[in-house]
Order: structure tokens, then C-alpha cells, then sequence
């Protein structure tokens, strides 16, 4: 609602919610659904609810009614991550914790779509026990992939024996990929980055063909299903994330045209004989090629990828527009209308194609400009773009994840001696005082120090927007390798 601009809106969804939802209901849940819809869209609303107009609570971000709520939903599913591999199971009850007869069976991005929230979540909070327990899930995914390099579709939580061993980038699996990815841009983790690229080789090497991406078997890498399915084409967007456009502009345009022979994406495509699938015909309404979209153009400015969103538009108008609404098209073959709409729609198809189409909106912002705020750690900066999607469409602002860190007495003392040594340079005494400590008055000492009223410039090394997104707070012992040059020169 606040990306619409719809702010009125906005304020009255908070209102309702900050009444109280209770969690503590006898009701089996999915964990992987509760935790991108749920904890996901209260974490972005708890993050853009200053820019949307709401009045925030002293502390906030790192403290708020939206906040606390999405941790308390979170601690709901903390105990279907209590299994022997890590791995959480698919179903928790919210008030009893995991039935005694849940299925140990796991579909793989049922497991490995945590990081981004559950990350975020712990940052803000000062717990860590969310991303820990999202760490371990990805780790065990990664430690039971193939001899090849891939993994399955579906895997036993207790035993990490894979009871579906179908592999490609589609359902059941999509999502587990996206994080890897998202979750090593927003956290700049070099592990996660390097764990996706090497998925992508094997990916590459057992599943591509001609810019098409097929279903193998995840131990010999021979085809077993050669067909297309509608879940895939967040693949493109996904590769322009990590500045693989060429290839991602090849796929794209496969999937593109198999569009403009139905006018939407069937949920299976059959590549040799290039038509539907039986009983697969149908098209939910659903987001990822729009997104794709959304991701390219924004890398590459080409116009086909309008051409898409226009095509987008024109069909959903045209093919699924009701009284009530849009509905799923049950059949793109004859384009037969199914009694219902998916939550995806409004949430993330609706909102990829306005993105697509509104260059100037707060989410592509490029850094320029910024907020500057105080919280209990010291100033921060927010609203400065590189807003990461989670898999439901909820944007997060990585640099919210810089502003609730408890640093080690160490740390604040070597960022002071930084912020001392480039300011007074000439000065041969380093007061070591806590940031936190450091108001506005200390940092106005310093011309260079105060900020533009636009908020746009470069304060410091310590309080620059770019280095805060591109280059985050390296461990203590980094800050030592990469700035010891500091020390040596002054003892």
C-alpha cells in the first residue's frame, strides 16, 4: 500500500493491527507460508511505517507494535526447526508446536526460505536465534545435495533422505535458490553467494538446454520431465541479481513468447511439443515472469520488457477481469475463468507491473538520497534503495539490518579511533568513547561531518550512505587487516 502511495490505507491496516492479532490459536499452520506472508509483510510494513506517515515509537526500528508482532509469529514456527538435520518441518501448530503425526517430508524451498526474514528479524531484535535456526536449515540442504551438485524436490527432515529426487529451478525447489541469493545481497555473505553459484554450475551443466531449463534426476542428471512450469521465470530476475543479463535475457524472451501464445503462462509448458500440459493448464494470475521484468529492466532498459508488462495489462484486462475483481484463468486454452483469487496477485503481480512502469518510485531509489535517523545504537541511515523482495514481494531496507547491532566493546572503540584518525587527522590523542554516546552536537564538530539537507552527501567514511549498502561492517578482525595500515603508522 505504501509503494501505491496509497498512505490513508496504510495507516489503517497499521491501526487494525497494532489493536493485537493473536498467534495463540489452535490451528496447524505452513511454516514456509506463515513465515513470507505473515512475518514477511509485518516486517516490511514495521519498516516503512515512518515513510507511510504512522507515528513511531522511540527506538524504532528497532523497536515497534509491527515488529514485536512479527517475532512473536516467528517464535510460533521455531519449533518445527527442532529436528535432528536443522531442517524445520512443512506444518506447526500455533499453539501446540508440531503434531505428533506431521510428516517429516519437507518440500526443499519449504526449508531454505528463511534467511531473508528470519535474518532481519534477528538483526532488529538483537535474538539471533532466528537466522541461527535459518542457517542450519540452509546448511543442511547444502551438505545433502547430490554428488553432482544437486538437490531434490522433496527430503525427509529426520533422516535428510530425499523422497523426491526431481531437480531443476520450479516448484518445490524455486524458492531456495532466490534466498541464497537475496539473502547473501542483503546480509553480504560471501558463503550464501558462493553455495548459489555453485548450484548454478551444476544447474547449468545438468538442466539448461537451449535457454530452457528441464527437470533431471538429481543423482544422474538425466531428463525426466521436459517441460516448462510458470514458477520458473522468477529464474531470469534471479540471474540479473548476480549480472548474468545475457543469459537471463535469452531465457526471458523463451519465456515471453510462450505469453503471446496464450496471453498468460500455463503452470506446465510442454517444451518438445511446445503446448500445455494436461490438466496444467491453467494460469493463477501468477507474478514471476512480471518480476523478471520488473528485475531486467531495471539492469537493462530494453523495451521488449515494457512490451511484457503492456502484454501483462492488456490480458489480465481483458482475459480475468470480473465485477468483483480478477479472477484465475482455469484453462488458457479456451480461457475459462476458475471462482477464485490468489493472495500472489494483489501482493506481487499488481505490484511488479506498477514498479515496472513507475521509474521514479521510492523503491529504485539508487542511494542519492536518504533519512538519517537516531536509535539506541547511534545514527542510521534508511530509505536509501536497494530494497530486497522476499519471495511474497515484501520489500526489506538492508540498511534497517545495521541499525539494532549490539557491537562488541572492541568494535566501538576501533570505529571511534577510525572516525577520530580521518576527522583529526593531526591529532596524536584518540578519545574511545561509544558511538552511541556521540549526539548530534559531537557530530557537528566537523564541517565535513554535518549532513546535506537533502540528505544526499557523504558525511565520513563511517556515516557515508554508499558505504553503509556497499560495503557493510566487516568483523573486527577484517577492520584490522584492511585499515591496519592505521596502526602501524601511529603505534
Amino acid at each position: 500500500l505504501q509503494i501505491l502511495g496509497n498512505v490513508s490505507e496504510f495507516q489503517r491496516v497499521v491501526n487494525v493491527l497494532q489493536e493485537g492479532v493473536d498467534f495463540d490459536i489452535d490451528v496447524n499452520a505452513s511454516v514456509f507460508e506463515t513465515n513470507i506472508r505473515v512475518v514477511g509483510g509485518l516486517l516490511s510494513a514495521h519498516l516503512l511505517s515512518k515513510k507511510a506517515g504512522v507515528e513511531v515509537e522511540v527506538g524504532w526500528p528497532c523497536s515497534g507494535p509491527l515488529l514485536r508482532m512479527a517475532e512473536e509469529a516467528a517464535r510460533k514456527l521455531l519449533p518445527a526447526f527442532q529436528t535432528p538435520t536443522g531442517m524445520p518441518y512443512g506444518t506447526v501448530n500455533l499453539l501446540h508446536g508440531v503434531n505428533p503425526g506431521e510428516t517429516p517430508v519437507t518440500c526443499t524451498a519449504g526449508i531454505g526460505t528463511f534467511i531473508v526474514e528470519f535474518a532481519t528479524l534477528s538483526h532488529l531484535t538483537g535474538d539471533p536465534v532466528f537466522e541461527d535456526v535459518a542457517r542450519k536449515a540452509l546448511k543442511a540442504l547444502w551438505k545433502n545435495r547430490s554428488d553432482i551438485g544437486l538437490v531434490g524436490n522433496h527430503i525427509d527432515v529426520l533422516t535428510a533422505k530425499w523422497v523426491a529426487q526431481d531437480a531443476g529451478i520450479g516448484a518445490g525447489v524455486d524458492s531456495y535458490f532466490e534466498y541464497l541469493v537475496k539473502g547473501a545481497i542483503l546480509l553480504q555473505d560471501k558463503e550464501l553467494m558462493s553455495m548459489f553459484l555453485e548450484y548454478n554450475k551444476a544447474i547449468k551443466n545438468y538442466t539448461k538446454f537451449d535457454d530452457w531449463y528441464l527437470w533431471v534426476q538429481m543423482y544422474k542428471g538425466t531428463v525426466s520431465m521436459p517441460v516448462f512450469q510458470s514458477l520458473e521465470a522468477y529464474w531470469p530476475g534471479l540471474q540479473s541479481l548476480i549480472g548474468d543479463v545475457d543469459n537471463a535475457m535469452r531465457t526471458f524472451l523463451n519465456y515471453y513468447t510462450v505469453w503471446k501464445q496464450f496471453g498468460g503462462l500455463p503452470e506446465f509448458y510442454n517444451i518438445p511439443q511446445g503446448y500445455t500440459v494436461d490438466k496444467r493448464e491453467g494460469y493463477p494470475l501468477r507474478p514471476e515472469l512480471i518480476e523478471s521484468a520488473m528485475y531486467l529492466y531495471r539492469a537493462t532498459r530494453d523495451p521488449t520488457l515494457l512490451e511484457l508488462g503492456r502484454d501483462a495489462v492488456e490480458s489480465i484486462e481483458k482475459i480475468s477481469k470480473v465485477d468483483c475483481g480478477f479472477a484465475t484463468i482455469k484453462d488458457l486454452r479456451d480461457h475459462r475463468l476458475d471462482n477464485r483469487m490468489e493472495s500472489f496477485f494483489l501482493a506481487e503481480t499488481v505490484k511488479y507491473l506498477y514498479l515496472l512502469f513507475d521509474p521514479d518510485n521510492f523503491i529504485h531509489n539508487d542511494g542519492s538520497v536518504f533519512d538519517v535517523v537516531l536509535t539506541p545504537y547511534g545514527e542510521c541511515v534508511l530509505n536509501a534503495g536497494g530494497y530486497i523482495f522476499n519471495t511474497e514481494a515484501h520489500p526489506i531496507d538492508p540498511a534497517a539490518l545495521h541499525c539494532c547491532r549490539k557491537r562488541k566493546e572492541e568494535q566501538w572503540e576501533v570505529e571511534d579511533l577510525m572516525r577520530e584518525f580521518y576527522s583529526l587527522k593531526k591529532n596524536k590523542k584518540f578519545t574511545l568513547k561509544r558511538a552511541a554516546d556521540h549526539g548530534e552536537g559531537e557530530s557537528a564538530k566537523d564541517p565535513e561531518d554535518a549532513p546535506s539537507e537533502k540528505g544526499g552527501e557523504t558525511r565520513n567514511s563511517k556515516k557515508s550512505s554508499h558505504s553503509l549498502l556497499s560495503c557493510p561492517s566487516q568483523s573486527f578482525n577484517s577492520k584490522l587487516a584492511v585499515l591496519g595500515q592505521v596502526f602501524l603508522d601511529n603505534n
